[in-house]
């Protein structure tokens, strides 16, 4: 008796394929339609028109729909495959305006340049500056070193961190 090949949605991860149960066009379609919809800016409109170009019927409410539902799961996939980070980071804050509003931009870097997290908050204060840490570091891993600026509010939110950690991040100040 010969095996089935497994097919596409048979071999996913069981958090995607949870997902995808109750989709009917197949995967290759799903995912390229909402890889275009993220990576280059599309509208819904110009996914429709080219997949009718390729001789696939999809309306612009079904992408919208396996954008919802696929990017969640995706970006969980991908997060658990994400490369390790370098153990001493770069943490800032600037301003900026976002659709007329001024908001504070927090980020972290790694030695490499590389961006790990960022954050768009109103208020630039110790809770802001505590809930971005403690998400990056969640994320990303503890850090060995941080290096911020003057600002209080990160020194303050590094101290309320290391209040229950064992081994401190060791935390320099640059202006």
């Amino acid at each position: 008796m010969m095996k089935k090949a497994p097919t596409p949605r048979t071999a996913l991860a069981p958090g995607l394929a949870k997902v995808l149960k109750r989709l009917h066009y197949p995967l290759d379609v799903m995912l390229m339609c909402v890889r275009w919809y993220v990576a280059y800016g599309l509208s819904l409109r110009n996914l429709e028109e080219m997949m009718t170009e390729r001789g696939i019927d999809v309306d612009h409410s079904t992408v919208h729909r396996w954008a919802i539902k696929l990017l969640s799961v995706l970006e969980k996939a991908f997060r658990r495959r994400k490369r390790a980070v370098d153990r001493s980071w770069r943490v800032d804050e600037t301003y900026i305006k976002v659709k007329g509003q001024w908001k504070y931009f927090y980020r972290a870097v790694d030695k490499a340049g590389d961006t790990l997290d960022f954050l768009l908050r109103a208020h630039r204060d110790k809770a802001a500056a505590k809930r971005y840490l403690e998400k990056s570091i969640e994320w990303n891993g503890e850090p060995e070193v941080v290096t911020i600026d003057k600002i209080g509010a990160n020194l303050a939110a590094l101290e309320a961190i290391h209040a229950g950690r064992e081994t401190p991040i060791r935390i320099r100040q640059s202006k």
